[in-house]
């Protein structure tokens, strides 16, 4: 806790030298948390129905495109994910929940649209821990591992990019020791802070993509703001 006789030295530090911190709950009221200054990851906590995930299978097993890159509005997400992927009830129940979130995602950050990216993956998209150049991003796994993330004071940044002089990430000395790595679980949606959040400079969340099981597949979908 900090003590009253410290506020102005935490009020002198830098964007990236400010604690930051992480907030989870079981209902996506939390996604509020991430307007607070050191909050920099939002997770809501949910577990996907079965109804939700006998749809997810279908999707991966029927539909053959890798990935589609959409901009869509609360309104038209399920109508261009049929135009996109095809009008069959798995597109309809899984876009349904699509829908929802990015009705959140607008409603929170007032879009009138968002970028929507649904990937197909059977290796990691971004194997190596890495930062967003972006506001903010909407990240939720629904089938396979989901995404993994760093906490903020574990991490020597000075390792990220070109840092890492070609070393693994787990060797680098971007984090000292694995047991720091955490991960989402699958249905869980989070909000990732970037960059380009003003006073978030030097301190978006550290993450990446988990290795896919051989065998394995995962879906990955993103939302990100778009420039109107």
């Amino acid at each position: 806790m900090i003590q009253p006789n410290n506020y102005q030295a935490v009020a002198n530090l830098s964007p990236c030298a400010l604690p930051r911190r992480s907030a989870s709950a079981h209902h996506p009221d939390i996604f509020t948390d991430i307007y607070r200054d050191d909050t920099y990851l939002a997770i809501w906590q949910r577990s996907l129905s079965d109804e939700l995930k006998g749809a997810v299978t279908d999707f991966m097993d029927i539909n053959k495109a890798r990935q589609g890159i959409l901009a869509v509005t609360p309104h038209n997400t399920i109508e261009t994910l049929c135009k996109t992927f095809g009008p069959n009830d798995s597109v309809v129940t899984l876009g349904e929940d699509i829908a929802l979130l990015v009705d959140m995602f607008c409603c929170l950050f007032d879009l009138k649209r968002a970028g929507l990216r649904l990937t197909k993956l059977d290796m990691a998209m971004c194997p190596r821990f890495h930062v967003d150049r972006v506001p903010c991003r909407l990240v939720t796994t629904y089938q396979g591992v989901a995404t993994e993330w760093l906490p903020h004071e574990v991490v020597d940044r000075s390792k990220l990019g070109a840092g890492h002089q070609g070393k693994p990430d787990e060797q680098s000395g971007l984090v000292n020791g694995t047991h720091h790595i955490q991960r989402l679980s699958l249905g869980d949606v989070a909000l990732l802070k970037g960059e380009n959040w003003s006073g978030n400079e030097g301190a978006g969340v550290v993450h990446r993509s988990p290795p896919v099981p051989t065998g394995e597949k995962r879906l990955l979908l993103t939302l990100d703001f778009i420039d109107d």
